[in-house]
């Protein structure tokens, strides 16, 4: 029964990380914690599982013809290294003021999901980026890369919208693109976390299996879906799991 849940819980973060492009740690983290587990472990072993299911999820676009791996390398190369800064600072905070900081980094992500339905609405897309395109993508994939060792989040809460405020690229190319960076955000936070004995291998391959699954099909079904569609399910989610970790946080 414990592996059907591991599976399950897999299942649906694997589905979001194809769907939404942000990995699936903003619901594995919680859901680990609701096991019984304390946040430190849970935002490492959600690394392992992300790796997973983004190189599950990659893989596919790749086959798809939907990925361009210049775009995954220019942002990912930054993200090797504030991952293992994020991974070391997990180990400095107390489990309470740790999950403070992500429902803060959720409700932040429900404007930054409002943002992207703006630029949508807008246009920018269509537009030449602002700024150079180097900076812009070393200041993002940084950012991910930190909150991937941090949280345990992949990164691709941050990626996707940034993507498509600085570097003028459309939802589903930033979606797809963010997914790709999320496989090197997350193997390096993922190295960084087992070295220091954080990660939980069995769980983290229970849900890992899970997470294969919901990767290939949701990223099949994300080119039918409108993006106004993609963008609502993002906001709803962050939304949701915010409250439950406050709630959390303030229990502990």
């Amino acid at each position: 029964m414990s592996w059907l849940i591991l599976v399950g819980f897999g299942l649906f973060s694997g589905s979001l990380a194809g769907l939404l492009g942000i990995g699936g740690g903003v619901v594995l983290v919680p859901m680990i914690v609701i096991l019984g587990h304390v946040p430190a472990k849970a935002v490492a072993t959600s690394s392992l599982v992300i790796f997973l299911t983004s190189l599950s999820g990659s893989i596919q676009n790749w086959y798809m013809g939907n990925l361009s791996w210049r775009r995954v390398l220019l942002l990912g190369l930054p993200s090797l290294f504030t991952a293992q800064i994020g991974a070391f600072l997990v180990s400095q905070i107390s489990d309470r003021y740790l999950l403070l900081a992500f429902g803060i980094l959720l409700i932040f992500n429900i404007f930054l999901g409002t943002l992207r339905k703006r630029l949508i609405k807008t246009e920018i897309n269509s537009k030449q980026p602002s700024i150079n395109p180097l900076w812009a993508r070393i200041f993002t994939g940084s950012a991910a890369g930190l909150l991937a060792g941090l949280f345990g989040v992949g990164g691709g809460v941050i990626m996707v919208p940034m993507q498509m405020l600085l570097l003028a690229e459309n939802i589903k190319t930033a979606i797809r693109t963010s997914l790709g960076v999320i496989v090197l955000t997350s193997l390096s936070a993922s190295i960084g976390h087992a070295y220091q004995g954080n990660v939980l291998w069995i769980e983290g391959f229970g849900l890992g299996l899970g997470g294969l699954l919901g990767a290939q099909i949701s990223t099949r079904f994300l080119p039918k879906l409108p993006d106004k569609i993609v963008g609502w399910c993002f906001n709803i989610l962050m939304m949701v799991i915010a409250v439950y970790t406050f709630w959390k946080a303030f229990s502990i």
